[in-house]
């Protein structure tokens, strides 16, 4: 997988260069399925597992961009979106004089399942609170709750790995899935244990949650102002939010922050310097 720089307006796009560098963009009309794992799909080509890097990007301020795969599946690296910030940041980003446009929350949206629970209510900023609840003696109960300024992703989501149960392991093989999965890049829970600890952060279940779903979030096309609030979520949830957001335009409306239309070089600011 490689990461190259986009001109402004670009968004994000995804590039199968295995069949003959058709694009795919990172947008709400492509969501093909969600199940453990959120893919896009664009006239029959598939990209699967694309949370993690979406969420990296969201993290490091990147607005433009294209990865460029050989294979239908990202690259899990370590289960988390650590390395993938990394690398962004050894070759840096570059600011562009175009500003950065968000959709700011007008309205309270939700959407229940049973008693799963997704909302995004109007705000300045973009906030995100979640809450899980798994019967494991490991995980429970968690909740987290992040503003995302300055480098508070570095710090509190990126680190966060994705997890699994063992008993589930042959299921999500049968289905596909979890091809890469493995020890070092997979939290392995046991029916009462963690198979392969330390975990980097008491709560990391549900700060990985957070990790997915700002990168299922991220397909509205830009970042939002508004507050998350999720209660046992996942893809499925993120993403039938994003749809109802994109379909319903009267609840979100263009915004720009002050501080960055006021600064001397107003950052869309996606463009990597080179390719990673």
């Amino acid at each position: 997988m490689r990461i190259l720089p986009a001109p402004a307006g670009t968004g994000i796009c995804f590039r199968r260069s295995d069949l003959d560098s058709f694009n795919i963009e990172a947008v709400g009309r492509n969501v093909a399925r969600v199940s453990y794992a959120t893919s896009l799909m664009k006239k029959g080509v598939l990209i699967s597992t694309t949370e993690h890097v979406l969420s990296a990007f969201v993290g490091a301020g990147i607005d433009n961009a294209i990865v460029e795969l050989d294979n239908l599946e990202l690259p899990i690296l370590d289960g988390s979106a650590l390395s993938f910030l990394e690398a962004i940041q050894r070759v840096g980003l570059r600011k562009l004089l175009r500003p950065r446009t968000y959709w700011k929350i007008r309205s309270a949206v939700e959407v229940r399942e049973g008693d799963k629970f997704i909302g995004v209510y109007p705000a300045e900023r973009y906030s995100v609170a979640y809450t899980i609840n798994f019967p494991h003696p490991v995980i429970g109960l968690q909740t987290f709750e992040l503003d995302l300024v300055g480098n508070s992703y570095m710090r509190e989501i990126a680190p966060a790995r994705t997890f699994g149960f063992l008993h589930d392991e042959q299921m999500l093989r049968n289905m596909g899935l979890i091809r890469g999965a493995a020890s070092g890049n997979t939290i392995i829970l046991s029916d009462d244990a963690i198979q392969n600890g330390p975990l980097r952060f008491k709560e990391e279940f549900v700060r990985h949650k957070i990790l997915d779903l700002i990168g299922d979030l991220a397909l509205l096309g830009h970042r939002i102002l508004g507050r998350v609030v999720a209660d046992r979520a996942g893809h499925a949830m993120h993403t039938v939010l994003v749809s109802r957001l994109l379909r319903e335009r009267s609840l979100t409306e263009p915004a720009y922050l002050e501080e960055e239309t006021n600064s001397e070089e107003s950052p869309t600011a996606a463009v990597l310097e080179q390719t990673v």
